[in-house]
């Protein structure tokens, strides 16, 4: 298996109880993060290696990771696998798949590419990459049908891990916050890049949300490689009432008012969490240059994409700045009204996403390997 970033180790960790439990003696390893490796995997590489988003900022790192993908490649085509799992990463998965495909080595692709929003072209790789592809959201497989790719919707992971009703209480107790403090959760992404790019300007947007509201506390949820970066952007940046967290990410969203998000599975989360969402979004302006041509779908939050309007604001960008971040969260926490119309949108929105994600995937693992095996 092949996850990058903290939200693929989550779906990874996912799927590998649904196997342990189908074969409890499989070894699984390859490249992955803490929860991944908290369940027994063996990791080769830790997963955030690979968490590097935007064009200009995967050259900065591309000899590492290609250095990785040819290590990687050879050890596996070495000592072939029963099974391949790509777990999202398509930019890296992809290519490995393919050379492993040729040679024999089924291979799995967990998280459809989002052809359907950025670079259609890469349906076509994925049908030379993959022999069959689990989706997370319903109309996938259909579009991958057009491609003779086999899928299956298996749901999102996501959807069975967080409860319908999230306990507020219990998670403010357990975080030491105030039951009736406004609280706010900035979480601006999970990889170096993103958390270079947005965590300054999500910082800058509490100081402004605080000077409407003196009382107004802050959660700043932080994986564990970034964690010193952040410390110390937060001690240049400081901000009244606010607590970074180690991890914590799914506590932070249960307690609290309002989300402050960068794009990504962040965006998602928070939907099924229930709460309310500004999306704010920057890269290298290279890299803008080179992605935005490419966009399909007008939005780039995932609770608008699965809605097909917008239903919570997303500024990009230019139009990313502090003052602007900062005066559309002030909004969400002060209508009632819109609040309780995107409650229950996102109620239908996580009924819609949830199925026994790990029992659908081992089914279509044991069928692909046996398969395989001419079984």
């Amino acid at each position: 298996m092949v996850a990058g970033e903290a939200s693929g180790d989550l779906l990874a960790s996912l799927l590998i109880k649904g196997i342990l439990a189908r074969w409890p003696q499989a070894h699984i390893y390859g490249i992955g993060g803490e929860s991944m490796c908290a369940l027994g995997f063996k990791a080769l590489w830790p997963a955030h290696k690979l968490s590097v988003r935007g064009y200009f900022e995967v050259l900065l790192h591309l000899k590492e990771i290609l250095g990785i993908r040819n290590a990687l490649r050879k050890e596996l085509l070495a000592n072939p696998p029963d099974l391949f799992i790509g777990v999202d990463a398509p930019d890296f998965n992809l290519n490995l798949e393919q050379s492993l495909k040729a040679e024999g080595v089924p291979c799995l692709h967990f998280v459809c590419p989002s052809i359907w929003a950025w670079r259609a072209n890469r349906a076509l790789k994925l049908a030379k990459s993959v022999d069959h592809v689990l989706c997370i959201f319903p109309f996938e497989p259909a579009i991958l049908a057009q491609y003779e790719i086999g899928a299956t919707y298996v749901g999102h992971p996501l959807a069975q891990v967080v409860p319908f009703v999230p306990d507020r209480l219990t998670a403010r107790s357990l975080l030491r916050l105030d039951p009736c403090a406004k609280v706010v959760v900035l979480m601006p992404g999970s990889r170096a890049s993103e958390v270079e790019q947005m965590t300054e300007r999500f910082l800058r947007a509490a100081l402004i949300m605080q000077k409407s509201l003196p009382n107004l506390c802050f959660l700043l949820p932080v994986v564990p490689h970034l964690e010193q970066y952040v410390e110390r952007l937060c001690e240049r940046i400081p901000v009244a009432n606010l607590k970074v967290l180690k991890g914590m990410s799914h506590e932070a969203l249960t307690a609290c008012d309002a989300v402050l998000v960068a794009s990504g599975t962040a965006t998602l989360e928070a939907a099924l969490f229930k709460r309310p969402m500004v999306i704010g979004y920057h890269v290298n302006w290279l890299s803008y240059l080179l992605i935005w041509p490419q966009r399909i779908l007008p939005w780039i939050g995932l609770p608008n994409i699965l809605a097909g309007k917008e239903i919570v604001p997303e500024l990009l960008q230019a139009q990313a700045t502090p003052i602007a971040l900062a005066a559309e969260v002030l909004k969400l926490l002060d209508d009632q009204v819109a609040l309780d119309a995107l409650m229950q949108t996102f109620n239908e929105m996580h009924q819609q996403l949830s199925r026994d994600t790990p029992s659908i995937a081992t089914k279509v693992i044991e069928d692909l390997m046996g398969q395989a095996k001419g079984e």
